[in-house]
């Protein structure tokens, strides 16, 4: 018994550490790509009129996301596999990356975008149920916080292809492309798959042994946590995705001198801080069985960064204040994704739920490029960062309840 149970968790740690991997290398996929290769591209060809145009591609890139989130994780649940999906979207989102620095219209852009979208979501979808099926409750707050780290990852990326020795654009995104393939392929080649192999299915059949509630009183409060996380995610995800999509441009405003290699150096910052905070709080929620507890408190260190961001004058604020919010964003979105695989009704389903969650992520893209263009022309990006702050106060006394 002792060595089955041995060699279980000896099998959940290499699965966690190539699932780790594999997310971080999905991350660094769109984080250099959409945050700074793809910005500067646009400057460069846009010039005064890029913000319309970074408007344009994230609003047509969210509606591609959205559906194929949900349609590709489903499609995974129905097959009972999640590797060749995996795969394909990791070729067909590749090669897009490579296509991008050729497209030099605003067609030919909104083209690219929208086809790289269905390969990264062709990825995404089922990779983020694959950790669903194959890491145990009792691990999901190390999950999460090992999956904060992806972000960083990106960042780093995002860092290193802006060195002088990636000179041109073409080698930037082919230095994106390489490394997310040796980031994903390992549990392409080595991770265990079976979408329904869920290391839940003993916890759901200890409950229907003992005298626990219905079934249906069981997955009407289920329905009410997912609903209270839904909404909270999204109310961060606007913030998150707002910064994501303009952070570039509006620390530019605030100090031209600031070059790209600079930029890029605050979001690993932030980024890598994040990650080892989120790291640290999810072995907290697992040892005190309080998941939600974390998400709270970084909800209401979002707001204190955005409030610092609104009122700030000069770069030394201005960064300190992004700082603050990309490490609460990064607790919040690593352990919010880790513990909504608890939450979720019906393992069967979990490919189609998670892309339903998945709208978190692509409802502000669709929101963002509207909400900016109707609030920086008049109020500046302060008026723009004091509405995010209200939102993330919003998601904290949201989840509140759950964490008393």
């Amino acid at each position: 018994m002792r060595e089955r149970m041995g060699a279980s968790d000896t099998a959940d740690r290499r699965f966690l550490a190539l699932y780790a991997l594999a997310w971080a290398g999905s991350t660094v996929a769109y984080v250099p790509f959409l945050t700074l290769l793809l910005p500067m591209h646009v400057a460069r060809l846009a010039a005064s009129d890029a913000v319309r145009w970074l408007a344009l591609t994230t609003f047509a890139g969210a509606i591609f996301a959205s559906l194929c989130g949900i349609a590709f994780g489903w499609l995974s649940d129905l097959a009972g596999r999640r590797r060749p999906f995996v795969l394909g979207g990791l070729l067909l989102s590749g090669l897009m990356l490579q296509a991008a620095p050729r497209a030099e219209t605003l067609g030919a852009i909104l083209g690219v975008i929208v086809v790289w979208q269905i390969g990264l979501n062709l990825m995404l979808g089922p990779l983020s149920a694959w950790a669903g099926d194959q890491v145990p409750d009792g691990r999901k707050g190390l999950l999460g916080g090992l999956l904060a780290f992806a972000p960083a990852s990106g960042a780093l990326v995002g860092a290193l292809v802006t060195l002088p020795v990636f000179s041109g654009p073409e080698l930037r995104f082919a230095a994106v492309g390489m490394i997310v393939c040796l980031m994903v392929l390992p549990i392409v080649i080595f991770g265990r798959d079976g979408a329904h192999a869920s290391a839940d299915a003993s916890a759901g059949a200890g409950a229907g042994a003992g005298a626990a509630p219905s079934g249906r009183m069981l997955r009407a409060v289920l329905s009410g946590m997912a609903t209270r996380m839904w909404f909270a995610r999204l109310m961060v995800q606007l913030a998150e995705a707002s910064l994501f999509a303009f952070f570039y441009l509006w620390l530019r405003t605030v100090d031209a001198k600031l070059g790209d290699a600079a930029i890029a150096r605050v979001l690993m910052t932030a980024m890598l801080a994040g990650a080892l905070t989120a790291l640290l709080a999810g072995r907290w929620a697992d040892r005190h069985g309080r998941p939600v507890t974390p998400l709270v408190a970084a909800s209401a260190g979002a707001a204190t960064g955005l409030t610092i961001m609104a009122l700030a004058h000069g770069p030394t604020a201005a960064i300190g204040g992004y700082i603050v919010f990309g490490i609460s964003t990064a607790v919040f979105l690593g352990l919010h994704t880790a513990h909504t695989l608890r939450v979720l009704p019906d393992s069967r389903r979990r490919g189609r739920d998670l892309g339903l969650f998945n709208l978190t992520n692509t409802i502000p893209s669709l929101i963002v490029p509207s909400l900016t263009l109707a609030l920086v022309p008049w109020l500046g990006f302060a008026g723009l960062f004091a509405v995010l702050a209200l939102l993330a106060v919003g998601a904290m006394v949201l989840l509140r309840a759950r964490a008393a």
